[in-house]
């Protein structure tokens, strides 16, 4: 802990508090944008981009020239390294300058960067001006970065237009760089990762005419594998679908746009980042990290219970495969189930030993069955739900509680022999299963077995962790912890409402909440997104809007437009705030669990327990594609504690209306 302090120190001058808005949303969009000018260089920032087979982080600056500088740091998961381990990507950084190279009228055209624009992908516009005795030479550069959809490659596509008032000339280099790997640390031997200048050539542009050309990047094994011919605008046409399904799908409509538009991008985040596996889709976090593997957190607890709301098919393929892939090592003896499933579902790691997996897993397949609403899959996984419950089960300890042997941190700060996170998640999970049980038309006294454990849980739970903790009478996370921690959120989350109150005022304390969110311990400079976002939610849930909702905006504003953009972030000091991709699913799950208190109750029902602010009038969530349908949810404040709620239900034309106490559920059925 005094080394984490240190470190900590060391770095605290690069989290400051929060300034004015770098970036701004622009008019009538969901699109953040950058005017460059001397105000705001020079800056640097990175950005994590993906797509089905590989993943790329933009590390760009614009300099005291204004000035567009990157280096591409290049992921490609399915292309594995030795050891084959964890981390064995193959990755390479690559950081080839195409407008450098270019020549107008056989002159070098230095680029003025304009504006910065993303969107999914980066698009950088900048102009290249000349005045001599004949006039001004003025072009116009906007380049589009992106990784394409499914194929092994990321694409610069480059737009060269003449805006000026008279013909110039403009040279494109053919260039080509070409890396081979060393066979020795190759899986399959050496790889190939080539950049192609495609489109190359001397072009006469006349005034307000254009011209295309691109930068590719992509990999493939030495032995067996080729070149692939691709063709930039079709490629960008790929990446612009995906990006406009996922605008056609969960749409969310607030008072504040910061939370709209923060919304929109951890869509996005959350669903990019699954991979095309030899072990079928798997979402990755990421971070030049976390690929083609698996963890009972980062997937199965996380990302994995919203996908079947925003309705993508590869997020809702990637759950199940997923779940089994963990289902495969369920075992008669209960031993646990491994820290995370690595090497494209080849082999795993354990090095956490007992991470309280099992009750992560039960808790997501079972919310993940409810949502989804698809029969089938809510079968196929009760074998898994029913093992991991009864896994949890033997490992309560004298006190009730379960005993695990770390927490989803791994022993970077203490969680004790039995933490509050495990514990809660083991009783969401009990819940959700007696809920999925009756569905199933599981045996009556199953179902009232998981129901009576699950009050007898929840009575220990205070019992074991309930304490006054620094003048809060709050929770201790595990036995023997006597500062604040930021997993006391997790009951809140959870529907365990006793010390909703005494929490609530503890995680927003200066003790535990900065500008950047809240501290994972008190008296230390370290920040998860995960906890904040859990936080937010479970404030949300535990009926304490007006104390969400300004933090939040604060925290999406600074996220979406601040100086690291857009999504949320993994950690600080540690990862320098990668853009993980499951912390974008937690984000999503403040707005569908939160804001508007949606809890699975069946395959086609839910709870629903909308938590508006005392200063929004409405909040609407558009296309909700869970519990098997497509509808939307408007509420609307009818008086100052009551909602009118309206449930349309696009599959059967049908509005259903509900008046609402203000912290009271109404029951829906599709």
């Amino acid at each position: 802990m005094k080394k984490i302090f240190s470190i900590a120190i060391a770095l605290s001058l690069s989290c400051v508090a929060m300034a004015a808005d770098r970036w701004s949303i622009m008019p009538d969009s969901f699109v953040i944008n950058m005017p460059v000018n001397r105000s705001v260089a020079p800056h640097a920032d990175h950005v994590e981009m993906s797509g089905k087979k590989m993943a790329v982080v933009l590390y760009w600056d614009i300099d005291s020239s204004l000035t567009f500088g990157l280096n591409r740091a290049l992921v490609f998961p399915m292309l594995r390294t030795i050891p084959n381990n964890t981390h064995a990507s193959l990755m390479l950084n690559n950081d080839m300058d195409v407008a450098s190279m270019l020549r107008v009228d056989g002159k070098r055209a230095p680029v003025t960067t304009r504006n910065v624009k993303i969107n999914g992908m980066m698009k950088v516009t900048g102009d290249y001006s000349r005045n001599d005795n004949n006039g001004e030479t003025k072009l116009e550069l906007v380049r589009t970065i992106f990784p394409t959809t499914d194929k092994a490659a990321m694409i610069e596509l480059y737009e060269a237009r003449n805006a000026g008032d008279r013909p110039l000339n403009l040279l494109v280099p053919a260039v080509s760089q070409i890396y081979s790997t060393d066979a020795s640390r190759g899986v399959d031997g050496s790889y190939i990762v080539r950049a192609d200048v495609e489109g190359d050539g001397s072009f006469n542009l006349a005034p307000g005419s254009s011209t295309e050309f691109a930068l590719i990047i992509q990999a493939y094994p030495e032995n067996g594998g080729n070149k692939t011919e691709l063709t930039a605008r079709e490629e960008l046409s790929k990446r612009m679908a995906f990006i406009n399904e996922l605008d056609n799908n969960l749409i969310l409509h607030t008072p504040d746009d910061a939370i709209d538009t923060e919304f929109r991008y951890a869509k996005i985040r959350g669903t990019e980042s699954i991979y095309d596996t030899k072990g079928g889709l798997m979402h990755g976090p990421g971070g030049e990290s976390y690929y083609a593997a698996l963890w009972a957190n980062d997937q199965a607890e996380y990302i994995n219970p919203f996908f079947p709301f925003v309705g993508i098919y590869n997020g809702n393929e990637s759950s199940i495969n997923c779940f089994r892939h963990y289902a495969r090592f369920m075992n008669d003896d209960y031993k646990a189930l491994p820290s995370s499933i690595i090497a494209e579902g080849d082999d795993i790691w354990n090095g956490a030993g007992d991470r309280g997996d099992a009750a992560m897993i039960a808790y997501g397949a079972s919310r993940y069955a409810l949502a989804r609403g698809e029969r089938g899959e809510a079968e196929e996984l009760w074998p898994l739900i029913e093992w991991c419950l009864e896994y949890c089960r033997r490992q309560l300890n004298e006190a009730g509680v379960v005993r695990s042997d770390h927490d989803e941190l791994e022993g970077r700060f203490p969680a004790g022999d039995a933490n509050l996170c495990t514990a809660s998640l083991y009783y969401d999970a009990l819940i959700s299963a007696s809920y999925l049980a009756k569905e199933l038309g599981k045996d009556k006294k199953l179902q009232s077995t998981y129901t009576r454990q699950a009050e007898e849980l929840r009575k220990a739970i205070e019992n074991y962790f309930g304490n006054n903790i620094q003048g809060y009478d709050t929770y201790r996370y595990y036995n023997g912890n006597d500062v604040l921690r930021s997993w006391i959120c997790i009951p809140l989350v959870m529907g365990i409402d006793e010390r909703a109150d005494q929490t609530v005022k503890a995680l927003f304390s200066p003790e535990m909440y900065t500008s950047d969110g809240v501290l994972t311990c008190q008296g230390y400079p370290i920040f998860w997104d995960r906890a904040t976002l859990y936080t937010l939610r479970g404030a949300l849930q535990a009926g304490y809007p007006d104390e969400v909702m300004p933090r939040l905006s604060d925290f999406s504003r600074r996220r979406l437009l601040g100086d690291h953009v857009p999504y949320p972030v993994e950690a600080w000091p540690e990862g320098s705030q990668r853009h993980l991709s499951a912390e974008s699913g937690l984000y999503c799950r403040i707005i569908t669990e939160g804001l508007f208190g949606i809890r699975p109750t069946g395959l086609r029902s839910f709870d629903l327990k909308p938590e508006l602010p005392s200063d929004w009038d409405f909040a609407e969530l558009r296309h909700i594609r869970a519990f098997g349908s497509d509808f939307d949810i408007v509420v609307n404040r009818q008086s100052a504690d009551k909602l009118k709620v309206s449930v349309i239900d696009h599959s059967t034309s049908k509005t259903k209306q509900y008046s609402v106490t203000q912290g009271k559920s109404a029951k829906v059925k599709l």
